[in-house]
C-alpha cells in the first residue's frame, strides 16, 4: 500500500461515538493538513494495517491530539480493526463521479439505473459524507422520484447487500408504512403465521422518527443482534424470527440512509418503498402484506397519498416479481395502550397469553393481517385465514411459538418497568374525539423512548372513552427525573394532544 500523507501520525484512542459515521480527527497543526491542503470537513482516505476507509476530516484544537497523533470515531476504528498506537497513512479520495448526478437530480433531471446503482454503491461503501447523503435524500423527497427511479434504487439497495434464499417456493413478510404509535402486530403475526407452517423471516428496522420500531420493542424480550447463520438456525427450527435487519446486512444503504433521514426528520415516498421492498426481497420475501394506516396525524394522512404510495408499492413489486398486498386500516390514534419498547411488549404478551385486559384494538388488527398472510397459501380460501389465525392465538399456539422463537433467539425475558412515572388527567368532562398521534409519540420520546426500554407513555382513553374530570388520560414512564422533566415541559406547550369534547 502506498504510504502517503504523512506516515509518522499514531493512532490515540478517543472513544468518540458518531454512530455509523466515520471521522477522522487531526490535531490543528499536523503537517500532513498544510502539505496536503486538507480543510475541515474533507473526505479523505485513511489507511491503518492495510485496511482503507473514506473518512470526514474534523480538527481538534484544544490539545487532545498532539501534533503526531491522529484519531477516529468509534465507527472508523472498528472498521479499520485499529488498536492504539497504530500507524495512520492519510491521503486525498478520488473524484466521487456519482454526486455528479445528485447534483443533476437537484436541477429536476430523471436519473437512469447505472446513475442511481452507482449512488447507491458509493453510498454504500462509504464514500458519501452525511452532507452528501443528506443532498441525496433531500432531492429524491416530496415526490420527486418517479416510479422507474424507485424500481432502479430498490434494485440497486438490494444488489449491494446479502440476499437471503431459503429453498422454499413460498417466503411470506408484512411491514407497517407506520405513523401510529404502538403498533407493534409483528410479534404476534409472525408466531401466528410460524405455528400454521409457513416461513416468515421478519426483518425489522430500529425507530426512525418514533417512539419504538419493531426491532426495539423484540429486544425487550429477545436478542435481536443475530448473524446471518443464527438467523438461518432459528428460521430452520422455529418457521420465524424478529430479528433487526441491520445485523444481518440486508440492504446496508438503507441502513446509511435511514440515520440521516432519522436527522433530517423525513421520510419521503420513494425511499419508504425502496427500503421496504429491498429489505424484504433481500431477506428472500416472495409474498408481502403492506399494512397503511391512514389519518390525519399518522405517516399517511390522505386518501390520495395512500392510493399513490399503493400505486407505486404494486408497480415496484411487479417489476421486481413478488406479490405485495396493501391494507389500508385506521391510522387514527394509537394501537394498544403502551407507547415506548417495554410498554408496547408488555402488551403484546397479553395478546399471545389470552389475558383478558389484553388491548382488544392490537388483537384485532394482528388477526386481520395474519388473515391476509395465510391467504397467500393456496390451502387457505380467500376469507378463511382470519378464522385460522384466531384459532391458532386463542388455542396457545402463537404464544408457546413466540417464545420458543425467542429462546432461539438466544433467550426470552420480562419486560421491566420505568423508575418514574406521571399521569396526565383530564381537565374537563366529555368524550375523546381525536389524538394527535405525532405529539404523543414526541412525549414518548422526550421521556426517552426508545433508548431507555422502560420509557414512553401508557394511553388509558382512546377515541370515543368518555371521561370524567379528573380521569387519568395517560401516564407517563421515564427512568429519570430530567427526562420525565423534558416530557411535561412539552405538555406544556402542547396541551391539546387529546381532544376532549363537552358532552
Amino acid at each position: 500500500m502506498k504510504k502517503e500523507g504523512c506516515g509518522a501520525l499514531r493512532l490515540k484512542y478517543l472513544g468518540i461515538n458518531t454512530y455509523k459515521e466515520k471521522v477522522l480527527y487531526l490535531p490543528v497543526d499536523a503537517d500532513v493538513c498544510r502539505s496536503e491542503g486538507f480543510e475541515v470537513h474533507a473526505r479523505v482516505r485513511v489507511a491503518v494495517n492495510q485496511k482503507q476507509i473514506i473518512a470526514t476530516l474534523n480538527f481538534v484544537e484544544n490539545g487532545l491530539l498532539s501534533s503526531n497523533e491522529a484519531g477516529l470515531s468509534n465507527a472508523a476504528w472498528d472498521s479499520l480493526g485499529a488498536s492504539q498506537g497504530d500507524q495512520v497513512f492519510i491521503s486525498h479520495t478520488l473524484p466521487l463521479h456519482s454526486f455528479n448526478s445528485v447534483r443533476s437530480k437537484i436541477y429536476g433531471h430523471s436519473l437512469n439505473q447505472t446513475q442511481i446503482h452507482d449512488i447507491i454503491a458509493d453510498i454504500t461503501t462509504g464514500l458519501y459524507s452525511d452532507i452528501e447523503v443528506a443532498s441525496f435524500l433531500s432531492t429524491c423527497a416530496g415526490g420527486r422520484l418517479n416510479p422507474d427511479e424507485i424500481v432502479y434504487m430498490t434494485q440497486a439497495m438490494i444488489e449491494t447487500g446479502s440476499r437471503l434464499s431459503w429453498n422454499v417456493d413460498q417466503v411470506v413478510d408484512k411491514h407497517c408504512v407506520g405513523g401510529i404509535p404502538g403498533n407493534r402486530t409483528s410479534l404476534i403475526v409472525v408466531p401466528i403465521i410460524a405455528s400454521y407452517g409457513l416461513i416468515m423471516p421478519k426483518t425489522s428496522s430500529r425507530a426512525i422518527t418514533s417512539p419504538s420500531g419493531t426491532a426495539d420493542t423484540m429486544e425487550v424480550l429477545a436478542p435481536v443482534n443475530l448473524d446471518l447463520p443464527t438467523m438461518h438456525k432459528v428460521v430452520n427450527q422455529e418457521n420465524g424470527c424478529i430479528v433487526w435487519g441491520g445485523s444481518v446486512s440486508l440492504s446496508p444503504a438503507d441502513d446509511i440512509l435511514i440515520a440521516v433521514e432519522r436527522v433530517l426528520d423525513i421520510d419521503s415516498e420513494g425511499q419508504l418503498i425502496a427500503s421496504v421492498l429491498s429489505k424484504k426481497i433481500a431477506a428472500g420475501s416472495t409474498h408481502i402484506v403492506i399494512d397503511m394506516p391512514i389519518g390525519p396525524t399518522a405517516k399517511v394522512r390522505t386518501p390520495e397519498m395512500a392510493k399513490l404510495l399503493k400505486r407505486y408499492f404494486l408497480y415496484v413489486a411487479d417489476a421486481l416479481g413478488v406479490c405485495v398486498n396493501v391494507i389500508e386500516s385506521d391510522g387514527q390514534q394509537p394501537v394498544g395502550r403502551g407507547i415506548g419498547p417495554s410498554l408496547e411488549a408488555r402488551d403484546i404478551l397479553k395478546v399471545l397469553q389470552g389475558d383478558p385486559d389484553a388491548p382488544l384494538d392490537l388483537k384485532t388488527r394482528s388477526l386481520d393481517l395474519a388473515g391476509h398472510i395465510l391467504e397467500f397459501s393456496n390451502k387457505v380460501s380467500k376469507g378463511e385465514g382470519r378464522l385460522i389465525a384466531t384459532r391458532i392465538l386463542e388455542s396457545g399456539a402463537a404464544w408457546n411459538k413466540f417464545h420458543a422463537i425467542c429462546e432461539a433467539q438466544g433467550g426470552f425475558r420480562e419486560p421491566k418497568t420505568a423508575q418514574y412515572t406521571h399521569t396526565i388527567e383530564a381537565e374537563e368532562a366529555g368524550q375523546v374525539k381525536s389524538i394527535d398521534n405525532r405529539h404523543l409519540a414526541k412525549v414518548a420520546k422526550l421521556a426517552g423512548a426508545p433508548y431507555d426500554q422502560t420509557a414512553g407513555v401508557d394511553l388509558h382513553t382512546p377515541i370515543g372513552s368518555l371521561i370524567d374530570y379528573g380521569q387519568p388520560l395517560f401516564t407517563i414512564h421515564a427512568d429519570s427525573k430530567g427526562q420525565l422533566s423534558y416530557a411535561l415541559d412539552y405538555l406544556n406547550l402542547n396541551k391539546d394532544i387529546i381532544n376532549i369534547e363537552k358532552e
